[in-house]
Order: structure tokens, then sequence, then C-alpha cells
């Protein structure tokens, strides 16, 4: 908001309904060294964006009041700010460190942002209270037409309450899903997101493994259309909750400007849009692909054993990946039985777990790792000289193209990278 040249990192959940950017920016406080403040009027500002009066820093969003100090804590900082007044003149502007107490910076100005993401003006409160009541009362008399009592009195009650909680403190818990009475937006209207917080003539989206990102992209709004209609049929949200949505694919792709898709395995729809398509031959580490060998799937197993001890004499590492779970516990422990260091990894590990092996891989503990289709994209382990692929041949979502030529990847960091595909 304050500057253009800005790298934002988002997961795809930028593309979820967010509070109107006008407000947003409409509602920071900034303050200079030297500025003359009343401290009582920035406190009520502070609270009117979401900030509460607390001594529990722990969460962010909150700010205290010593004497001639105010301090504040940004829930998007790992910094506290600190204000030293001189009656309602700011003398010194700092950040420091919550934990040890220690300045970190002498600052000249501070912008303080909103402590939540939906922040509204009172005026719109207001107007969207009266949006809210007449929505209410049309949802409450349809469901009793249907006989779902229990449903309208569920509903009544906590939309109530809800409504209570904005006239009081201006915020209430969910309130993101009454976002379209307070953006003034229709019925199924696109809903504001993180990408309207920026001009999209003025910013180029980067869509990493853009294999799952496009199709991740493109079914959110069914996913949580269909877990809001529970919600809503059941009285437990208003209609209007259907409008704090992820964007439709086709309103996401107005919404940006310019795309760049990443991706070793492209989709059809990054090939049929791209305008130009440009092949990456040497890697950044500045190695080509590794070597890819396609040997019969007789004796696989015995045939990897001997592989492997060439790998061993090089301390490098090596992945193999299986169709079930059960075959990479079974191999795993086959691999143990005769002198190899070999552990397994699934989907019924939990992430620690799941890191605590690659960590073993990599510090030399264990020297094979079985797996079946986490050893895919994002994994960047340089000591792996040898991937695996058993039954490469079979046929489904496991050994389709695009998930071979990701798992063939996991060679790519080492020089002595190495493939072996065992078809028939």
């Amino acid at each position: 908001l304050t500057r253009n040249d800005t790298v934002v990192l988002a997961s795809v959940s930028a593309i979820y309904a967010s509070g109107d950017p006008r407000d947003f920016a409409s509602m920071n406080i900034h303050l200079e060294r030297g500025e003359t403040v009343n401290r009582r009027e920035l406190a009520l500002k502070l609270a009117g964006i979401q900030y509460n009066r607390s001594e529990d820093i722990s969460a962010g969003g909150v700010f205290h009041v010593k004497g001639e100090i105010f301090e504040v804590f940004p829930p998007y900082e790992d910094h506290g700010i600190r204000l030293y007044f001189f009656d309602d003149e700011i003398e010194r502007i700092v950040s420091f460190d919550p934990i040890n107490r220690k300045t970190i910076e002498e600052l000249d100005m501070v912008t303080i942002y909103p402590a939540k993401e939906f922040v509204t003006t009172h005026e719109k409160i207001l107007g969207a209270m009266r949006n809210i009541e007449e929505e209410l009362e049309e949802r409450v008399k349809h469901l009793e037409r249907e006989g779902k009592y229990l449903e309208s009195q569920r509903l009544r009650q906590r939309t109530t309450y809800d409504m209570e909680m904005l006239s009081s403190v201006g915020y209430c818990s969910g309130i993101e899903n009454y976002s379209r009475f307070f953006d003034g937006r229709h019925p199924g209207e696109k809903p504001y997101t993180l990408l309207d917080y920026f001009d999209k003539e003025k910013f180029i989206t980067f869509i990493d493994e853009s294999h799952i990102g496009v199709p991740q992209l493109g079914a959110m709004y069914r996913g949580d259309y269909s877990r809001k209609k529970n919600l809503v049929d059941y009285g437990f949200r208003l209609p209007a909750a259907f409008d704090n949505r992820p964007l439709r694919f086709e309103e996401f792709l107005k919404t940006v400007g310019q795309i760049i898709f990443v991706s070793a395995t492209p989709g059809n729809f990054e090939a049929e849009h791209s305008t130009r398509v440009v092949d990456q031959v040497i890697r950044p580490t500045g190695l080509i692909d590794p070597e890819v060998i396609v040997h019969p799937t007789e004796s696989q197993v015995d045939d990897f054993i001997e592989r492997m001890r060439t790998v061993k004499k090089r301390s490098e590492r090596a992945l193999v990946t299986v169709l079930t779970k059960k075959a990479a516990e079974m191999l795993s422990d086959y691999l143990n039985e005769v002198g190899i260091r070999a552990e397994y990894l699934h989907s019924e590990l939990d992430a620690i777990e799941r890191v605590e092996v690659l960590r073993k891989l990599r510090d030399g503990t264990v020297e094979v790792v079985v797996g079946v289709n986490l050893l895919r994209e994002g994994l960047d382990l340089p000591e792996v000289s040898l991937v695996a692929i058993m039954d490469a041949d079979k046929e489904g979502f496991l050994r389709s193209e695009t998930t071979l030529i990701q798992t063939i990847g996991r060679a790519a960091r080492n020089v002595n990278g190495q493939v072996i595909l065992y078809a028939d």
C-alpha cells in the first residue's frame, strides 16, 4: 500500500474474500516524530481499527499505555512500536523486541495498519446492520414456511448476537460472512480479495507449480459453496455467507494482469493460453536433467540393491517410489534386512514425522527413503543421486506423465543424478 517495488508471496488463499481495500487504506494511522497527537484520541483510533488494550502481547493486535509511553504490537510485525510522548508531542518513535525490550531501530515516521483485514467505518456498519436485519427476517420466514423451526431459532439467535457485537465493538466473530453488506455488493457479485490491493497493470503474477495451482484455483469456488450450503441450510449463517467466497477462475483471470506459469509439467490450460513458452534447459544449479534408464521389472528390487551399493560408496542417497503404502513399508523392511538403512514415507505419518525422515536422509542416518506419492514437488535433496520408480508402467494417477516427470526431477539436484524406471 505504501510502495510499488514489492514482492508478495501468497498461497491460493489470495483469491478468498477480503476487506474493501479503500476502507483498509483510509483507516491507517500515520504518525511522525514531532507531531502533536491527543493521546486519548490515539487510543480511540487504535481501538477503532481493532487493536485491544491489553498486557497480553502473544497474539499481536494489542496496545498498552504506560504514563507517556505508548506501545503498539501490530499482528503483521515481529517487533513492537514504542511512542515516547512529551505531553501530546511525539518525541521519539522506535521499533523494539517484545521479548527483551531492546530498541531495534529509531524511526522518523510509522504507519499502523488495521489489526484485522475486515475493518470498516461506523457509518458502513450502521448501514450494513439494516440490511442484515432485512435478510434475517426474510430468511427466518422462509425457514418457518418449510417447517424448520429449530434452524430458524438458531439463525435468529446467532445473527442477533453478531449484530449486538457489531454495534458495540465494531467487530464480531465471522464478520467476513457479512462482507457483502459492508462492501455494498449485490448477491453473486465478485468479492474484494488480496489481489484488489494492487494495480493489475503494475504487477506480474507468477503461479509456481502451475500444474497444481491452476486446477486448485479453478476448484476452490465449488468446494467453498458446498461447505457454505450446509451452514445456510441448517440455520448457522445467512445466505449472504455465500458471497464470502473465493473468486471463480474466470474472475481471477480478469483481476490479475500478466501471468507467468512456472512448472516442469505444465497442464493443458497453460499450454493453450500462453503466448510464449520458455524452456529452461540448464537449471539455476548449473545442472542438466538426470540420466533416465528404463529397466525390466523382473528382479527390480535386486537390481536396485546392486545400484544402491554403488551409491553408498559415494556417500549419496536414494529415493524409491512404489504404488502402495504397504509396499513402501515392506520394501523398507527388506532393505534394512540386507544392510541398507531405509525408512518409509507416506500419508499416515504426520508432518513432524515426515520432516524427521527427510532430516535423517540428509544427514546420512538413513540411506534410502521409500515413498508412494510424497516424493514430488518441492522436495529439494541435493544428497540424492538415485531415484528408482518401481512398476513405472502401471496405469493411473501415481504413474501419469506429470507424476513421473515430477518424481524424476528429485534426482536433478545432484551431478551424478540417475533415474531408473522399472517397466516392461
